[in-house]
């Protein structure tokens, strides 16, 4: 069995902590407010990734380290890249592997899809710039790295565009307002798909320096609203999109320039994923029920 650190206790570290733990390894689950957990071979310590010298003492002997942390949306050009710094320094120091949580935001508005994993790299946006720069510094270590690449989460505890945008007017059987093009497939992601992924890529054997893209599943915003209604017994209410300015009179600033990703069809390519790591989507309707469990 193995010793890994997960550096962030958000919903994917949690469940990626809790994956290793019942595979029988030794896990530390940190971040600087991890608070208590009660997870099978999980143990919680305190610390700030920035600190590479405190993160290097947590991961000392240790096979791999899973950086999941997450910055604030409005604050990633800052608060991101000391992150991604200090785990590259920790994972250095102590010899250890790193496996990157990303997202899509790197390829940029002009890649067609599907997205490969081997697809390059072409931001179109602040936060697409910031998601390159990361790999690129996991990337150039001197160790191995690899980056898990995921598109818009479903599942519990999720923070994203759906559950901020769409879920709340659903459970109140209210008008949905949303981003985009409304009938355009969009691909989403399950976070306990995202977490397995993340594990899988731990045991890859093949070379690293490469990314993996978690399996998804595919609806229109229009779908999901619908599909995520008929389960929770609510009636369909009309959909229709956000103005830019509207978002920008809503606070929804850091929203504008993703609403790319929206405007045509979001699909991704991971038979790499499926083929190498064994990794496959779970079924929408199960991603949907996680999502919603709170108000079946």
């Amino acid at each position: 069995m193995g010793y890994y650190v997960v550096v962030g206790a958000g919903p994917v570290g949690r469940e990626t902590a809790r994956l290793l733990g019942e595979q029988g390894h030794d896990v530390v689950l940190t971040s600087r407010s991890v608070g208590d957990i009660d997870l099978p071979g999980v143990r919680a310590m305190q610390a700030d990734a920035t600190d590479a010298a405190e993160l290097s003492r947590i991961s000392r002997g240790a096979d791999a380290i899973f950086m999941c942390a997450m910055a604030p949306y409005d604050r990633w050009p800052i608060d991101f890249f000391p992150i991604v710094d200090g785990t590259v320094r920790a994972a250095e120091t102590v010899d250890a592997k790193i496996i990157l949580l990303g997202n899509l935001y790197g390829y940029g508005g002009n890649a067609d899809g599907p997205l490969r994993s081997d697809t390059p790299l072409d931001p179109t946006s602040r936060k697409g710039t910031v998601r390159a720069i990361m790999w690129q510094r996991a990337f150039r270590a001197n160790v191995p790295a690899i980056e898990v690449r995921s598109s818009d989460y479903l599942g519990y505890g999720a923070v994203t565009y759906f559950s901020l945008l769409a879920l709340p007017s659903i459970v109140e059987g209210v008008p949905v307002a949303f981003l985009g093009d409304l009938d355009a497939d969009h691909a989403w992601a399950f976070i306990k798909d995202v977490a397995r992924t993340l594990v899988a890529s731990a045991s890859y054997t093949g070379k690293w320096g490469r990314a993996f893209h978690v399996p998804s599943q595919y609806a229109s915003p229009r779908e999901l609203v619908r599909r995520t209604a008929a389960m929770l017994g609510r009636e369909v209410a009309p959909m229709r999109c956000y103005s830019v300015a509207e978002l920008e009179a809503l606070g929804l600033h850091e929203l504008v320039e993703m609403q790319y990703l929206f405007d045509r069809r979001l699909l991704v390519d991971s038979s790499d994923t499926e083929h190498l790591l064994g990794v496959k989507a779970t079924s929408l309707d199960v991603m949907i029920a996680d999502t919603v469990r709170d108000y079946l």
